[in-house]
């Protein structure tokens, strides 16, 4: 009997934690204000880094893309760093006259995206540094809506919102969901001034403010983290300085992973991240959710002993679907994808084994990315 009110105190401790950080989701999005620009032209000299490798079926798109913003040609420079690509990459790029073309030269690195983006940052001459991925798409207002931001704001750091397009199956349509979920998380956190996750593919920040945290220094071991962990550095020097751009127009469109293979590898990479967060109390969450999500599985299964788990298990199941769709229904109307809801509980119990799974295989080992083995 002790060992059932122990195992009961403990699930309903986890159940609760996990509603009190979902609530922090949806009240953290709801702090978030849908910015309208104010009609001013802008004036920041701003460099665009795109980090290059064997994209060539892709990157014609993005650069034509990045060409056609409405924001001011002589104001912009676009830098794309080819990472010893082994297709056309680097001779699609080397045909627009107004791409700066660099050819990253080291070859024994385990980051080789950090080493890029580096080294692209030591030749710009913008004030504002935004990163993209040479895989998205944008609209035309895309830069203009960032700079007005970043203006209206004095931000050292913006992060933006990246969705997926293009879905052609129930696999790629669930990623959609799930990374919208990802997205909100971040802008929540950000929202609630608690920066912990952001996107490489949409990320601005001040030149001078990422050399004076350091740049990629301490972080520049790990293969992953160009994004995230650079956040961290950010918010731990520049207090309320970190801002979310909630705005359609700043929107950054990529695509699903086809196969299930690709997206374990991607999602591998960014969990392997969370080992090097120096907030602790962010890997603390983490655990404790994972906990949390294991607490529904081992309930579930010890519901084939004593039927008294599988009630707890449904009401943990119940509490995860209904939070999560209320956050989801905020996060996917900003994105105009609520078609995707209809996914919401399904993913939410897809997401248990997942959790579990990823929270240990993203910290143990190496993963692939890019046609490499990295860490």
């Amino acid at each position: 009997m002790e060992i059932l009110n122990a195992a009961n105190f403990i699930s309903l401790f986890l159940t609760l934690l996990y509603i009190v950080v979902v609530i922090s989701f949806i009240t953290g999005w709801k702090k978030l204000r849908n910015y309208t620009p104010v009609n001013i032209k802008g004036h920041t000299p701003v460099s665009i880094i795109v980090a290059a490798r064997d994209e060539e079926e892709q990157i014609a798109k993005t650069i034509e893309d990045l060409l056609a913003q409405t924001y001011a040609p002589e104001l912009t420079e676009i830098i794309f760093i080819d990472d010893h690509s082994t297709d056309r990459t680097a001779e699609i790029i080397s045909r627009y006259p107004r791409v700066k073309l660099i050819s990253l030269q080291e070859k024994t690195l385990n980051s080789y995206k950090k080493k890029a983006i580096e080294t692209a940052i030591g030749g710009a001459s913008g004030k504002l540094i935004i990163t993209t991925d040479a895989d998205c798409r944008m609209g035309p207002l895309w830069l203009q809506t960032i700079v007005q931001y970043y203006e209206e704001n004095d931000y050292k750091m913006i992060s933006s919102p990246v969705a997926y397009a293009g879905e052609r199956n129930f696999f790629e349509r669930a990623q959609a969901l799930e990374f919208l979920y990802l997205i909100g998380l971040g802008a929540s956190t950000i929202g609630n001034n608690k920066p912990s996750t952001c996107n490489g593919a949409n990320l601005a920040y001040e030149r001078d403010a990422f050399y004076e945290v350091g740049g990629f220094k301490g972080i520049d071991d790990l293969a992953s983290g160009d994004d995230e962990l650079l956040l961290h550095k950010m918010a731990a020097r520049y207090n309320q300085k970190i801002g979310f751009l909630k705005n359609r127009n700043a929107i950054v469109y990529t695509q699903a992973k086809p196969t299930l293979g690709e997206f374990i590898q991607q999602r591998k990479r960014w969990a392997s991240k969370s080992t090097r967060y120096k907030n602790k109390s962010i890997i603390v969450l983490g655990v404790l959710v994972w906990l949390f999500n294991l607490s529904i599985v081992l309930n579930t299964l010890a519901g084939f002993f004593n039927p008294m788990f599988f009630t707890v298990a449904l009401l943990q199941l119940l509490f995860k679907i209904s939070l999560e769709f209320i956050f989801l229904w905020a996060v996917t109307r900003f994105a105009r994808r609520r078609e995707l809801m209809v996914l919401s509980p399904i993913l939410s119990v897809m997401h248990i084994v997942y959790i579990l799974f990823i929270g240990i295989a993203g910290n143990s080992g190496k993963y692939k990315w890019k046609g490499r083995m990295v860490k």
